[in-house]
């Protein structure tokens, strides 16, 4: 695994511990769109995982899409 998708990581690592807790559940999917990102960078790397997260978060709004939606 490569620095950026390290740092990726712990961006949302630190994101989970520390910002999510105040800002309560809000997202539609399972898993949430921070573990979800968080999967998709470790299996995917950086860019391609990036990217991937990036389409989930813009897919989870109340008139988006909701339910089971693994990293594939």
């Amino acid at each position: 695994m490569g620095l950026p998708a390290k740092i990726m990581i712990g961006i949302i690592k630190a994101y989970q511990k520390l910002l999510s807790p105040w800002l309560g559940a809000n997202c539609r999917f399972t898993p949430t769109c921070s573990q979800y990102g968080l999967e998709a960078v470790q299996k995917y790397g950086a860019l391609k995982g990036g990217w991937m997260a990036l389409k989930r978060i813009g897919r989870c709004h109340p008139w988006g899409g909701h339910g089971h939606d693994p990293v594939k």
